[in-house]
Order: structure tokens, then C-alpha cells, then sequence
């Protein structure tokens, strides 16, 4: 943690500090509330494995420069660049909205992803504690959920996850597409070190949780060629299985992929940009349902064969395809059946 200058040393009666893995950002987030109504996002996309999912944050401090969900900080009239990870909306109704959810009599106890979009265990939460609060909420229904995360911050609500596993109820995915810690930190600033990432992933699953790694998103040109190592450092971590997603660049997130991959990384920009255009059909991106996240041409089925083929050998399991078991969901205090 980089020492604070006298001009502002830090209060003594704060109960709380924030110790940064790494260099802290060059500005800290300004912080709105949201005053939304409802905190479950329905998905009806056929190439994602959820319906549910709960964002308790709108933008996100890790400031990835490829992150998909940029574009949607537009939607709030801010810009979909800096002010992405600089001005961070937080939905601080968000536990009670999600109990309320749950108690609505249509509500089956269907998996709820934590997070669709933004990483719900960002910098901002070790604060707030929001998503923890949501997690409270599903273990006192036994409601099943999925983590997708790139954040250590997910260590500290091992209990819950543990007890919801306990119950068959829980999974985490750790988003982890570099090894190379300096193109991690290239391209994804604020994000923990892959290093540390892979010490979560076997923290958790010591703590009896399943744990996956997703390589996503698969830059082509750039990280395609780590696919086979990050792989066996997941195997070697404890990881139960693995993913991965093309990268996506929708809407106004090419153009803040492309400056950044340019600033950072200028000697590979080009190859990377014709690699992407090789498995897009020569375009930097294509938002067809079952296309997108894939990708299309030679290029494209070689990522796909080289991931599939080192996940194999590693013994990682891909996308469950079997139906899931029956939700152990039920209400407090209701009553259980006297018969089955």
C-alpha cells in the first residue's frame, strides 16, 4: 500500500481501511445511490447459463479496458471510458429489494448469478458490504447462486458460500484470461494480480466450495497462447472446471479497447486488431447470439481446439450440461410437508 501523505494521514477512528493489492488508483470513485425498485436482472440470452443475476453496482473500479458492460454506464448519462470506473453507482436497497424478491409467492428459487454485469466484489465493497448483505439474504432462503468475480475481496464471504455449498447451492467462477502479470495490468489497471487471483481459487475451494476459471475474455493475438498454462495453474490451484468467452466489444467499448490496447501495449495493437477482425468476419465485433461469444473462421475454431484439448487434459469440466438438482430454496419459518 502506497504510504498517504502527512497533508492527510489517515483517521484513527475509522473502523475500517482499505489496503490496495498493489498501486491504488491514480482517483478514488465518486459514489451515487441508485433508487431502483428492483434488484433481480432477467436474461433471456440463449448463450448465457443464467436467468437472474444481481449487480449491486453500476460501473466498476477495476477499470478493465474490455469490459461489455461499458456501454450501459451510458444509459445513467455518463461516458463509457473513464467514467466507468471513476463514477460507480451503488444500489444501497439492494439486500431488501432482493429478500422482497424472494418472498413474492411467483419466485421458485431459481440460481441468481452475482454478477451479470459489473464485479459485485469490486474496491467499493469491502465498504459498503452489499453484496455480502445479498448473500445473507440467499442463505437464509437456501438460494442457489453463481459468482463471477476476478476479485480476492470473495475470500472474506467464504462462510456463506461454504454453507450455500454445503447445500449444493453455490459456485464461483474466477475470472482469470492472463498469467503475464504485466499484460493483466495492461489491460485490466485495478484488478488484482493473476498471482493472487489463483490463491483465492484455492482458498475457496480448501473452504469446500467449487471453483471454475473462466480465460474470458480470450484476446486474440494477445492471450490466446496462455490458454494451456493458465489452465494447469488453475488445475494446480484446486479448480473444478474451466470456461472461456471470446472477447466483446460492443458499442462504444471498441474504441476504449482500442486506445487503451494502443497505450499500453502499442507494439501488439495491430496484430491483436487483425486477429480480432480474423474471428469477426473483419470486423471488430459481432453481437449475433451464439456468434459473440465465440467468434467465427479458422482463427476462432484454433482458440477453441487449443482450449478445449488443455482443458481435457487438465481434467477440467466444461458447462454442465446435465439439468440442475432441485433448489433447496424454501421461505423461513414455512412449513415443510408432512408427506412428499
Amino acid at each position: 500500500m502506497r504510504p498517504l501523505p502527512v497533508a492527510n494521514p489517515p483517521n484513527p477512528w475509522l473502523a475500517a481501511s482499505v489496503d490496495w493489492l498493489g498501486e491504488p488508483p491514480a482517483a478514488l470513485p465518486r459514489v451515487y445511490a441508485d433508487a431502483t425498485r428492483e434488484i433481480l436482472s432477467r436474461n433471456d440470452s440463449p448463450d448465457i447459463p443464467f436467468t437472474w443475476s444481481v449487480n449491486p453496482y453500476r460501473g466498476c473500479g477495476h477499470a478493465c479496458a474490455y469490459c461489455y458492460a461499458r456501454p450501459t454506464h451510458e444509459y445513467l448519462g455518463f461516458g463509457a471510458g473513464t467514467d466507468f470506473e471513476t463514477q460507480i453507482v451503488a444500489k444501497l436497497r439492494a439486500p431488501e429489494l432482493l429478500r422482497q424478491a424472494f418472498e413474492r409467492e411467483s419466485w421458485k428459487g431459481e440460481l441468481v448469478a452475482f454478477s451479470g454485469a459489473t464485479d459485485a466484489w469490486q474496491p467499493l465493497e469491502a465498504g459498503l458490504r452489499l453484496t455480502r448483505r445479498c448473500l445473507e439474504v440467499c442463505l437464509e432462503y437456501l438460494n442457489p447462486v453463481a459468482v463471477i468475480t476476478k476479485a480476492p475481496l470473495v475470500e472474506r464471504d467464504a462462510d456463506l458460500l461454504g454453507s450455500l455449498a454445503e447445500a449444493g447451492a453455490a459456485t464461483v467462477s474466477m475470472s482469470l484470461p492472463f498469467l503475464d502479470p504485466a499484460r493483466a495490468r495492461a489491460l485490466e489497471p485495478w484488478a488484482a494480480s493473476p498471482e493472487r487471483r489463483l490463491r483465492t481459487v484455492e482458498r475457496l475451494s480448501r473452504s469446500g466450495i467449487p471453483v471454475r476459471v473462466n480465460v474470458a475474455p480470450v484476446i486474440p493475438g494477445l492471450n490466446d497462447e496462455e490458454i494451456p498454462r493458465i489452465l494447469e495453474a488453475a488445475r494446480d490451484a484446486g479448480a473444478v472446471g474451466a470456461g472461456w468467452l471470446l472477447l466483446r466489444l460492443p458499442g462504444s467499448v471498441k474504441a476504449v479497447f482500442e486506445e487503451r490496447l494502443r497505450a499500453a501495449l502499442p507494439e501488439r495493437a495491430e496484430r491483436v486488431l487483425h486477429r480480432i477482425r480474423e474471428t469477426r468476419a473483419g470486423r471488430l465485433y459481432d453481437a449475433r447470439f451464439q456468434v459473440r461469444g465465440r467468434g467465427e473462421g479458422h482463427y476462432a475454431e484454433a482458440i477453441a481446439a487449443l482450449f478445449e484439448g488443455a482443458a481435457r487434459k487438465m481434467g477440467l469440466r466444461g458447462r454442465e450440461s446435465t439439468p440442475p438438482a432441485p433448489s433447496p430454496f424454501r421461505r423461513p419459518g414455512s412449513q415443510l410437508p408432512l408427506f412428499p
